[in-house]
């Protein structure tokens, strides 16, 4: 299966810690890419609804190659850290750019992993749950996971070992 995983956080820290542990079980069965949005240049949606009359986006920045990246997988998985009890701008920014071809990334398998600095019953991991469960909905997602980590400091969840075993086990699954 092709996995896509999108990195909604720049730094290096729990984030990105609980992504290899995913990739640790997923490798094996699985062609896999991370994509990186801190890295890219992609400009805000402006909600001008050309692309619904077009193929794709017209920004000509990063956009459509990396939303052709996501359409062509079997399986996305969203990965991010707690901005303001929501999802990181740089994942939202590339989330809002699916408009362009959402009709694509209907029926795609999905999973989602969400670092925090409170605890996991604090509500801000409930609202991102939430806004994936409403896209979910529309898109026709197979859900396969939401997993959400309290990881404070930068190397919290590298010392998490059930934590980092349950995500190697989620990737094998897949």
């Amino acid at each position: 299966m092709k996995i896509v995983i999108i990195n909604g956080s720049a730094r290096k820290g729990n984030t990105l810690t609980a992504i290899d542990a995913f990739m640790k079980g997923a490798l094996e069965k699985n062609e896999i890419e991370v994509i990186q949005p801190d890295k890219l240049l992609i400009a805000p949606c402006k909600g001008c609804g050309a692309c619904q009359c077009y193929k794709g986006c017209v920004d000509t920045d990063d956009t459509n190659p990396t939303i052709e990246k996501i359409a062509a997988a079997d399986m996305i998985l969203f990965a991010t850290p707690v901005y303001w009890w929501g999802m990181s701008a740089q994942l939202k920014l590339v989330i809002d750019k699916c408009y362009c071809r959402g009709l694509q990334l209907k029926n795609k398998k999905v999973g989602v992993i969400t670092v925090g600095g409170s605890p996991v019953d604090s509500i801000q991991y409930e609202l991102i749950d939430k806004q994936f469960d409403c896209m979910a909905s529309y898109l026709s997602w197979d859900m396969l996971f939401q997993k959400s980590y309290y990881a404070n400091d930068r190397d919290d969840l590298a010392k998490d070992v059930k934590a980092l075993k349950e995500l190697e086990e989620i990737g094998k699954s897949i």
